[in-house]
């Protein structure tokens, strides 16, 4: 694709997310994701009416006459977007592959957060760390973020979401929102997981396609899997075949969701061939109502 086109693309996520942004997301990201909390901000005469417990003692028994600390809400947040890069993320049988989905669904959430001031960074992550770009604020680094999700090209091809987990526990000294988008097309991650979730405000956004749940009657067709090679040959006339292949993958998904919320997790599934807007504003809409009590 020459650069011209890629130009093109950007441009047609930056509109229709920037719409979405303006009328539906940037007041229910506020309400759902608050700042860290209050900082001090100045010392001033106390006055009728003010708090007794924030009188400063020291500079009220150096002034001979009772101040108190005022404080701001902190309202800056750092929002990291862990992106699964991997093979598998090419895949998709409809209009779009999931890291296309995964690109827009990024854009959106990241020009939310910059309606907000603010800031995103982005990990795109195979079976390592494979690019890091470090948070910042303004729509032209949003619009960077866009264009390395779409056009990065890994140097491997499997998942390792304990590499991308490390990385961002050891880049982000502070709490920080963390949007997880994969396939979770792994293992061994949960312990991690459940690490990172302690530390950060982490959100896993799964993104599947239809045809990796359930298969069509087709006859003799060969299944390879995108990160490792491995080619079966499947005979999708038995019945018996088309219902283990859907019931291993049901399994996988009824296990994944199961330690979502066992672990209290909060994540979002999204599907290749349906909106991935619904989804993510009935996310944010359960989420404000759960923090409203």
């Amino acid at each position: 694709m020459d650069t011209k086109e890629i130009l093109k693309k950007i441009r047609r996520i930056e509109i229709s997310t920037s719409r979405l942004v303006n009328h539906i997301f940037a007041g229910e990201y506020e309400s759902v994701f608050k700042g860290r909390g209050m900082e001090f901000d100045e010392v001033r005469e106390y006055q009728p009416g003010d708090e007794i417990r924030t009188i400063d003692w020291n500079v009220t028994a150096r002034m001979g006459q009772p101040y108190i600390k005022k404080y701001v809400e902190e309202r800056e947040l750092v929002m990291m977007l862990l992106v699964d890069t991997s093979a598998s993320a090419d895949f998709g049988t409809h209009q779009q592959t999931k890291a296309e989905i995964a690109a827009e669904i990024s854009a959106l959430l990241a020009f939310s957060a910059i309606k907000n001031n603010d800031k995103v960074g982005l990990i795109c992550f195979t079976d390592d760390v494979e690019l890091f770009v470090p948070p910042r604020k303004g729509k032209k680094h949003v619009l960077r973020v866009v264009r390395e999700i779409l056009y990065f090209e890994p140097h491997q091809r499997t998942t390792n979401l304990n590499a991308a987990l490390e990385y961002v526990d050891r880049v982000l000294r502070r709490r920080s929102v963390v949007f997880l988008i994969s396939d979770f097309k792994d293992h061994g991650y949960e312990k991690h997981l459940q690490v990172t979730s302690k530390r950060h405000d982490l959100i896993a956004i799964t993104i599947e396609d239809a045809r990796e749940e359930v298969l069509p009657d087709v006859g003799l067709i060969e299944l390879e899997d995108a990160e490792t090679g491995e080619v079966i040959l499947l005979d999708t006339r038995d019945v018996r075949t088309r219902e283990m292949y859907r019931q291993l993958n049901q399994n996988a998904i009824e296990a994944r969701r199961k330690y979502f919320r066992s672990n209290k997790i909060d994540s979002i599934e999204i599907r290749t061939d349906r909106s991935y807007v619904e989804p993510l504003i009935r996310f944010f809409q359960q989420r404000a109502a759960r923090e409203s009590f």
